[in-house]
């Protein structure tokens, strides 16, 4: 039997090892997001929950609630992988959630107030929702940095990389900018540059490891919307005049260009993973190693393609329960030179189909379980709400993409179906993926190594990119709606 004190001082032990590395990062991401509060003009109201007008008396209280609330996000993350990579998407879920938890519940309350649940009050608490978003990153990779010497010999950045990065960003840009010249007569050349600076820092970010191209793709999305705040809603107010534009109708301006980042992240991602699978595929010896972990534990490609038609259909039909009562379907029939319903049904399902055979050649044995599979897929439905709804529609129906602030918010019930549409999709591939053992593997050892995987997954940024994109996804196009 195990020695209870034993026991307990590792439980201890342990805890500390999170808690307070977690607090001095939490100085740090405090220090930046104070900076930041005197900026936007919102000290008065943390110097209000002392009963004080004193500015430097609430910015101490703002870095006690920083270094706690670090001390937090220690203590949950500390047990997975403490790679800057693996955390900085955990930072900007902890942040976001954080701004749930403080400015429109806990603030209030402590100021004798009723909570602000409302989208008016949300809407003007915007710019502190950028803040958190701040905290949560900063936070995060001082976390990283401070644990550190665990995670020394995780790996070297080659040259190479760099390099892979770059001329990834550099295609994805340049698809881009001719896209849009196409689509929509303009284009913003500025765009390559940014994507050579964000496919730069792909490789150091998130390192060289082989990954599949789904979940590349949605790492690329959330590494695309980090960077929508950095270079469009950050950079250049603090450049010209030193203030942050970051109020509601600063961020409707922006919302345009927000599409544009996250397909220029996406598609960086997929284009990094693509070149370092050619890359091996060319220098690598041991064609074992030609495709690690990709459809280890599901079937062949072409079983996964009916599976995912399957799944794709099951989708669609999900999805048309959102599309008839809202009228869309004599929308989507335009595609296809008719004006009804019925033909407009059937188009629908096509798309449905393809899409789902896309998601099995891109997600094959990547989803472990349930959640995953619903995490996978309803991310997956977002990436395809923009690249959809918002870009191929309107565009193949003669007008230009809907980026603008009012185009997201009147689609927002298409972004119901999508998400609808992904989960189900998602939800569906698993199971009947799950069905399917390699043939040198019995069913127990496909089980034991397919929760080997899940653990590797959980420990990595997965949960936490499914979470971040959910939150995009239901969360920004609210606020910004008039």
């Amino acid at each position: 039997m195990s020695d209870p004190a034993r026991t307990s001082r590792s439980a201890l032990s342990g805890a500390l090892s999170g808690a307070l590395p977690g607090a001095l990062a939490g100085l740090a991401g405090g220090l930046v997001f104070g900076v930041i509060m005197a900026l936007i003009g919102f000290l008065p109201t943390v110097a209000a929950i002392v009963r004080t007008d004193s500015i430097p008396l609430a910015f101490a209280v703002h870095m006690l609630f920083a270094a706690i609330i670090g001390a937090g996000f220690g203590l949950l993350v500390v047990r997975q992988r403490t790679r800057a990579s693996e955390l900085l998407f955990w930072g900007l879920v902890y942040g976001a959630s954080w701004w749930f938890l403080g400015p429109l519940t806990l603030l209030p309350i402590l100021l004798g107030k009723p909570v602000t649940w409302d989208l008016a009050d949300g809407q003007n608490l915007l710019p502190s929702l950028i803040g958190h978003l701040v905290y949560g990153t900063v936070t995060a990779a001082a976390f990283a940095f401070l644990r550190r010497p665990e995670t020394s010999g995780a790996g070297r950045l080659r040259v190479a990389s760099v390099a892979r990065g770059l001329v990834a960003g550099v295609l994805t840009s340049v698809v881009l900018v001719v896209g849009l010249r196409v689509m929509a007569g303009e284009a913003t050349y500025g765009l390559l540059i940014s994507g050579l600076l964000l496919g730069t820092g792909y490789p150091p970010l998130f390192g060289d490891r082989p990954e599949g191209t789904g979940p590349a793709l949605i790492r690329g999305l959330a590494y695309g919307f980090a960077w929508w705040i950095l270079v469009v809603l950050t950079v250049p107010s603090l450049v010209s005049d030193g203030t942050l534009r970051w109020s509601l109708a600063d961020v409707r301006d922006a919302v345009p260009e927000l599409p544009v980042y996250l397909l220029l992240g996406a598609g960086t991602a997929a284009a990094f993973t693509w070149l370092g699978g050619l890359t091996r595929a060319l220098l690598e010896d041991d064609v074992r190693r030609l495709h690690p972990g990709s459809g280890t534990f599901g079937p062949g490609r072409l079983r996964a393609a009916g599976y995912g038609a399957v799944a794709g259909l099951a989708g669609g039909l999900t999805f048309a329960l959102v599309l008839w009562p809202s009228g869309l379907l004599p929308t989507v029939a335009r595609l296809a030179g008719a004006t009804t319903a019925v033909p407009g049904l059937l188009v629908h399902l096509l798309i449905g189909l393809i899409v789902g055979i896309s998601y099995a050649i891109f997600f094959r044995g990547r989803s472990f379980d349930l959640t995953s599979g619903l995490g996978w897929g309803v991310s997956y439905g977002f990436l395809w709400w923009i690249i959809g709804a918002l870009t191929l529609t309107p565009v193949l129906l003669g007008g230009p993409p809907r980026w603008t602030a009012a185009d997201l918010a009147a689609a927002f019930p298409a972004l119901i179906g999508h998400l609808a549409y992904g989960a189900v999709l998602g939800a569906t591939y698993q199971r009947l993926e799950q069905r399917a053992s390699p043939w040198w593997l019995t069913r127990g050892q496909a089980d034991a190594e397919r929760r080997t995987a899940l653990r590797e997954q959980t420990l990595g940024s997965a949960p936490a990119l499914w979470t971040l994109v959910l939150l995009i996804a239901l969360t920004l196009p609210i606020l910004i709606t008039n």
